[in-house]
């Protein structure tokens, strides 16, 4: 046999070669729904043999398939159940306050998200790290029979450290606590928090963990940037804000970076908690039941505002909600859209979107910052500036420290904030959590947030960006060229 292996060798390996690019060649282009993901994959499989299929094997698959808890209702029964659904908007509200083409906004979120638009919400934003985390604190310190924390990043900084006595003093006092931090996101502070949890006896798992074939390749870029705490079924969390001193001036100084994070009551609270929920039993394989977690009814008024719906996105049957959600509320702007991105690096769809409303007179503003924590991504995203700038779009550098919000408002009905950013990471590999707002009092003042950090921003301006040096623009479209795995 061996005699036979080595006489043939180039033709076995020929053969093997011919089997497994043909195998992987066929999978993707049967699975994959984007013209140019199929053509790239199966370009690279062609022209490296074997090599080729090997990196489809590891990167190209999704394997996400999991099982998702599609509706808050199915946490609910009985009475309770018969409440929330109450609680949901009606198309008649919607239209009546909001007009047609907010009914169909929540046409298209009733169709592509596992989320109802719910009546009877309340919603404070939360405009720093210092106000987010005492917050935080003080509710982990009142919390009577459940918290489940979920975040991409928990340092085991002095922040981190708060975070982490809270929580073990609530286990001490008979609360069931759960905390879930994205295996990626657990590395950035070494030693890692978990152990510190866990020595106190809270039950902590990681997101993605799992080690398949002695490799984390395939899940590495599939990671959980949602932020959420729900505590007692009650009242939650959620934003763009991971847990790490970097965000509190009061540790960080005036070089803190800046972020929005925000506080919901009402029947959103049992949709975060679904969604976080799931993942939870995901990672761990623990379904949340009993006493403790049950939801009790939301002391709310069928038809109040605000009007929230909690949209979850990620690689599995959420796949790309966030973009969908975005391409409509984009088509339904009238007079303005106004975005706030720390990473702002849409893909050919969103800026077609974005430029034909500028095109039709709306006023299109885009927020950047001036200082970036990912050079790299920084450099990607100012290699597309030019083709809004060419279409009426106005974008603006913002002074100061690095701003992480993630923050949108149109015209001043409609808002969309929480952990996606407008880039090929968040909008098809992380998954992610958002709410979508209508509500006049709130947009409106979200806008006057922004307004107020576009007055002190630097305006792009076309000549400027085309006039710099060639080497700097060739890097960026360079580096341009790998943005969806920066």
């Amino acid at each position: 046999m061996l005699d036979l292996i080595q006489a043939y060798w180039p033709h076995i390996l020929f053969i093997i070669s011919l089997i497994a690019g043909a195998a992987a060649s066929i999978h993707a282009a049967m699975t994959k729904e984007e013209v140019r993901a199929a053509i790239g994959w199966v370009g690279v499989i062609v022209l490296s043999p074997i090599v080729g299929a090997g990196l489809y094997l590891i990167a190209g698959i999704n394997r996400m398939r999991r099982g998702v808890i599609s509706d808050r209702r199915a946490l609910l029964q009985g009475k309770v159940r018969a409440e929330f659904a109450s609680l949901d908007a009606t198309d008649a509200l919607v239209t009546t306050e909001y007009g047609n083409r907010f009914r169909a906004m929540k046409t298209l979120g009733d169709r592509v998200t596992h989320h109802r638009l719910t009546t009877g919400n309340t919603i404070v934003a939360l405009d720093n790290g210092d106000a987010a985390y005492g917050a935080m604190l003080k509710a982990i310190g009142k919390a009577e029979r459940s918290i489940i924390l979920e975040t991409y990043i928990f340092d085991r900084d002095r922040i981190g450290r708060r975070f982490v006595e809270a929580l073990i003093a609530a286990v001490k006092r008979g609360v069931e606590v759960r905390v879930l931090i994205d295996a990626v996101g657990a590395r950035y502070s070494v030693p890692s928090v978990l152990g510190m949890l866990r020595d106190g006896g809270v039950t902590v798992d990681v997101f993605n963990g799992n080690v398949i074939m002695g490799l984390r390749l395939p899940y590495a870029n599939l990671r959980t940037h949602r932020k959420i705490i729900v505590i007692d079924g009650r009242v939650a969390f959620t934003g763009g804000m991971n847990i790490r001193e970097a965000f509190s001036k009061e540790f960080s100084g005036d070089a803190c970076a800046f972020d929005t994070h925000f506080k919901v009551t009402g029947p959103v609270v049992a949709d975060l908690f679904a969604i976080t929920a799931a993942d939870w039993q995901f990672s761990s394989g623990e379904a949340l039941e009993g006493a403790a977690w049950a939801l009790p009814p939301p002391e709310s008024e069928a038809g109040k505002p605000v009007i929230i719906r909690a949209v979850s996105s990620g690689p599995d049957r959420s796949l790309e909600t966030n973009h969908k959600i975005l391409m409509g509320a984009f088509s339904v702007a009238r007079s303005s859209i106004r975005i706030v991105s720390p990473y702002f690096l849409p893909d050919r769809e969103l800026i077609t979107a974005l430029v034909t409303a500028a095109r039709r007179g709306v006023t299109v503003d885009i927020v950047v910052p001036s200082a970036n924590n990912l050079k790299l991504v920084d450099l990607a995203m100012t290699a597309q500036f030019d083709q809004m700038l060419k279409n009426y779009c106005r974008i603006w550098r913002a002074s100061g420290p690095f701003n992480h919000s993630k923050l949108m408002a149109i015209d001043g009905r409609w808002s969309y904030v929480g952990s996606s950013n407008i880039d090929p990471r968040s909008l098809r590999l992380n998954f992610e959590v958002d709410m979508e707002i209508l509500d006049h009092g709130f947009t409106q003042a979200l806008e006057r947030r922004i307004d107020m950090t576009i007055s002190s921003a630097t305006e792009v301006k076309l000549d400027s960006l085309m006039n710099r040096p060639f080497p700097i623009r060739l890097l960026e479209r360079v580096l341009w060229l790998g943005s969806p795995y920066l």
